[in-house]
């Protein structure tokens, strides 16, 4: 099979892999789209290695397609099945082997594109803000970076909750399409980050970009507010004024999850499985893809996720 490889000198090349076989509880997925993502520039540059069990030199979070094989203990899940799945690497290649309790059912109305962008976004979305922020209808949530991949799943995550949901967006040019991404009936505004503390305070501030101001924000809390920290793209070492964070009695958290354990990476699935996916399939959620490119062109792909002004996934397609 043909993969993306990630080289000695962090450049990316196609290069040919055996097959993989599937294990006992695993099932081997014929790749039809992946979503790249930020941590495959970091894990380029060295920075973000891939877990133990999964591929250290083959990119890629996300996957959607096609099963066609499944081990001797899988029950559930048949040769066949249109599937999805958040792994911890080896994505962008034309199979990958899956445990069998991370795969995720693809509605049949998605496109395989869409369902290659979901997993990693979602999952990043739903996990940050309903478990760990607790977010709820009421709270006054600011999304920044929030034309990206992860931005747009996190506004409509917390629009969904029920929250009024502030879109951070550097763009003029794409605030429409971030307003669009609204479910009925639900608020979102879109500003740019200038205009973030005419609409606050906030009972939760997600930051997707990082850099050396974005820790300024905590200015921007209401009282036991909550900033998380997801994305650093922009620097990932920031100076904090402590007694700030103490006056609000704010709460700051970081997330992963690639580094997460089976186990929880499977409760999150599990998570997603039955109460988001249903969503996705009745269109209260959707996954709006920026580019496509085919698998020889990830060069370009890798290009354009590195570049400014994307609105959503890009995505990696295998014929």
């Amino acid at each position: 099979m043909r993969a993306v490889v990630i080289d000695c000198e962090g450049k990316f090349q196609l290069e040919r892999r055996p097959g993989p076989v599937a294990g006992p509880g695993e099932a081997v997925v014929r790749v039809r789209a992946a979503g790249l993502n930020a941590a495959d520039l970091q894990q380029a540059r060295g920075d973000y290695p891939a877990p133990p069990g999964w591929p250290t030199d083959v990119p890629g979070l996300e996957i959607a397609g096609e099963v066609e094989c499944v081990g001797s203990a899988v029950t559930g899940i048949s040769t066949g099945d249109r599937v999805m799945a958040l792994v911890g690497g080896g994505g962008h290649a034309e199979r990958i082997t899956v445990p069998a309790d991370l795969l995720l059912p693809v509605p049949d109305a998605l496109s395989w594109q869409e369902a290659g962008g979901f997993p990693e976004a979602f999952s990043t979305a739903w996990d940050a803000l309903i478990t760990q922020a607790r977010v709820c209808a009421g709270d006054r949530v600011l999304i920044t970076g929030a034309a990206g991949g992860v931005g747009t799943a996190m506004v409509q995550v917390a629009a969904v909750s029920g929250a009024h949901t502030v879109a951070s967006v550097h763009r003029p040019a794409l605030h429409h399409r971030v307003t669009s991404l609204a479910p009925d009936g639900a608020r979102v505004d879109v500003v740019t980050p200038a205009d973030e503390a005419r609409h606050g305070p906030y009972d939760v501030i997600v930051e997707l970009i990082g850099g050396d101001d974005c820790l300024q924000r905590v200015g921007l809390l209401r009282s036991r507010g909550t900033i998380l920290i997801v994305g650093v793209q922009a620097g990932a070492t920031v100076p904090l004024r402590m007694f700030d964070l103490m006056l609000v009695r704010g709460h700051l958290i970081g997330t992963t999850i690639r580094g997460r354990t089976h186990a929880e990476k499977a409760l999150l699935a599990d998570l997603l499985r039955t109460s988001v996916v249903p969503l996705l399939a009745h269109g209260r959620l959707r996954v709006p893809v920026d580019t496509t490119f085919s698998l020889d062109r990830y060069a370009d792909a890798y290009a354009r996720l590195a570049g400014p002004g994307k609105f959503g996934k890009v995505i990696l397609t295998c014929a």
